[in-house]
């Protein structure tokens, strides 16, 4: 064909150009004939006889019509260049993948004579892009499976990548994240924290190695994560950015947080036991100090004229041993030893009681009182619960120094209501009470401190950093709960919680008259302190008691033996080396379970004195006490034996 001649002709000039080709030529007729192909399609494709004759689909592919998509037909078409992608499969068996351009071939006159097809070998090229895209699913696969979240920001530290993780663990999807920086997505102070850790980091082109830092979630929860990361640089050395992995450590934190606090609780309520402890020793030592003192101020009263000079001056001995009998009873109550006439009584009551006096005292704090309807009753001491109340009373007062109001509040709740305090309320009904004011409020070092006996922020001369302290000891010494709530310029709150009873709460007992009772009886005196000894004897016998003394619960136990028909009351001390006065009550009633028993002490082992006086025995007394208070006591004990019906 002429047409075929021209195309020969021309190709026949360029031949050794298109022959050193790297990429196979094939010129196409437009009936789709192959009239010549360089060196290169040779190798690219097998070399067959026979190619003017057939048409370029089936001498190449063995199809019967043009291959789908065939670029040399759309060139005929409508005279424009296109190109494809040709996916074949070489001689050797292997997948193939060609890059075919074909541009239209025109004579001078411009007339369309055919297409030129330029195959260049693409295998390499797609093999590489398909092993990162099956290295890309196959990353993105392990990544999701992984507990953390991987990701890459650049030098700025935004998000260049994100992994489909941080959907399970912030909530958001990686798209959205992208652009944005960690800081973000992080508390305004984290932000700024991290953020100069982040410049610091980058700065000195190192890792980033176990950073603990909080997120928030896109629903606004705090989550906390751990950070490590690696620099990424190019080629000549300049950070581009970061790559590495957050691990979610929430659980682990708030577990480490919460063990912290426990651990905190408990080194405190160590510290506040050993401390109690000591107190405790020292209320002891000091009671008995201040009962022999008091013992002999008494005697001397009772032998003193009423006109004596000396008199005043003994009356004022008196009133300052009962003043430092109130400080040894801060630190009993402190060390929770001071509970010793447990009985039902009205919390409510005490609570008008108390309101009431301190109203008359302090005009300028108003006192508003919401008090339960049909409120439990509790089981306590009534005197160390009024000290509890006027503690309290007095410590708001001192915070309200130019007045204020008093909020004082009591309900029924049971251990379910008292979720989210930081200790656990025992099951059961509990009366709580509220104790708020409208004061300066304390700081958070100040509150964590404000149980500590010894520690005040008033004056010297007006505070002994006792009220709260034993308030606290109280508390816990009749079971109970406390904890406060404070901001500095919002006021405080304390709340107690106290085990509740069913019983009916009893009137307290008419006092009794202030006169001398005196008798005729025997009594043994047992105590390990010589001077109590000494100053117990006189007192006794000035009532006109016949005494026998003894210094240990052996020695007492002997006597007692001796003279159990001869002996009709025991005066005891509760805390004694050796054998203490509940074990030696114990032996007196295997002797004689009609034994009288009167237990002194000025400092109770928790809980002691009450279990003994619940086991039958007759009363017990606080050191120091004077003479008046002795002689009624021991009348009233011996008397109410006596109006007793036999078999009683």
């Amino acid at each position: 064909m002429q047409e075929d001649l021209k195309i020969q002709e021309k190709v026949r000039r360029y031949e050794a150009i298109l022959n050193s080709l790297a990429d196979g030529v094939i010129i196409i007729s437009r009936d789709m004939r192959s009239l010549w192909v360089n060196k290169t399609i040779m190798y690219l494709y097998e070399n067959r006889a026979g190619m003017y004759k057939r048409k370029c689909y089936d001498f190449f592919y063995g199809l019967n019509e043009p291959c789908p998509g065939c670029p040399s037909m759309e060139v005929f078409a409508d005279g424009k260049p296109h190109r494809r992608i040709q996916y074949v499969i070489d001689q050797n068996n292997k997948p193939r993948w060609r890059n075919v351009r074909a541009n239209p071939y025109y004579d001078e006159d411009n007339n369309l004579l055919g297409s030129i097809e330029v195959i260049s070998d693409n295998t390499k090229t797609k093999m590489i892009e398909k092993a990162l895209q099956e290295n890309e699913e196959r990353f993105r696969d392990i990544s999701y499976s992984m507990a953390d979240w991987i990701w890459e920001v650049d030098s700025n530290g935004k998000y260049t990548f994100a992994s489909g993780k941080v959907k399970d663990i912030l909530g958001y999807d990686p798209e959205e994240l992208i652009g944005k920086t960690p800081f973000e997505i992080m508390p305004e102070d984290e932000a700024k924290r991290i953020g100069e850790v982040f410049k610091k980091i980058t700065s000195e082109k190192k890792p980033i190695v176990d950073l603990e830092n909080w997120n928030l979630t896109k629903e606004g929860k705090r989550v906390c994560l751990l950070t490590y990361g690696v620099p990424i640089f190019d080629e000549s050395g300049e950070l581009t950015g970061y790559r590495g992995v957050d691990k979610n450590i929430t659980d682990r934190k708030l577990a480490e947080e919460a063990r912290a606090k426990l651990e905190d609780r408990l080194r405190h309520a160590e510290r506040m036991e050993s401390i109690g402890t000591l107190a405790g020793g020292m209320a002891h030592n000091f009671n008995n100090l201040l009962m022999n003192i008091m013992g002999n101020t008494s005697l001397m009263l009772l032998e003193t004229d009423p006109d004596h000079p000396n008199y005043q001056r003994l009356t004022s001995i008196e009133k300052s041993v009962q003043s430092g009998s109130k400080l040894t009873s801060q630190l009993l109550g402190y060390a929770r030893g001071g509970r010793y006439e447990v009985r039902p009584i009205s919390l409510n009551q005490l609570i008008k009681e108390i309101s009431e006096t301190f109203g008359v005292t302090r005009k300028e704090i108003s006192v508003h009182q919401e008090l339960a309807d049909e409120l439990y009753g509790i089981k306590a001491d009534q005197g160390q619960i009024e000290q509890v109340l006027l503690n309290l009373y007095v410590n708001a007062a001192d915070a309200m120094p130019g007045g204020g109001d008093l909020f004082l509040k009591t309900m029924n709740v049971t251990d379910k209501d008292m979720i989210g305090k930081p200790y656990k309320v025992k099951a059961g009904n509990h009366v709580l009470l509220t104790v708020r004011d409208t004061g300066v409020g304390m700081d958070k070092e100040t509150m964590e401190r404000v149980f500590d006996p010894f520690f005040t922020t008033k004056d010297l001369s007006k505070g002994t950093g006792l009220g709260l302290a034993s308030v606290y000891g109280i508390v816990k010494a009749h079971s109970g709960y406390i904890d406060v709530e404070s901001e500095e310029g919002y006021g405080t709150t304390f709340s107690i919680c106290l085990p509740a009873i069913e019983k009916e709460v009893k009137e307290e007992k008419e006092l009794l008259s202030g006169e001398f009772v005196k008798g005729k009886e025997t009594i043994l005196l047992v105590d390990d302190e010589d001077m109590i000894l000494d100053t117990g004897e006189q007192m006794l016998r000035i009532l006109g008691y016949e005494v026998l003394l003894a210094m240990s619960g052996q020695e007492a136990l002997e006597l007692y033996k001796k003279n159990q028909d001869k002996i009709d009351i025991v005066l005891m001390d509760m805390v004694m080396p050796g054998m203490g006065g509940g074990e030696t009550y114990n032996r007196m009633k295997e002797i004689n379970s009609n034994v009288k028993v009167l237990l002194l002490s000025g400092y109770s082992i928790e809980g002691e004195a009450t279990e003994i006086l619940e086991r039958g025995c007759d009363g017990f007394m606080h050191k120091p006490f004077n003479l008046k208070e002795l002689s009624q006591k021991i009348r009233e004990i011996l008397d109410e034996r006596k109006n007793k019906p036999k078999g009683d």
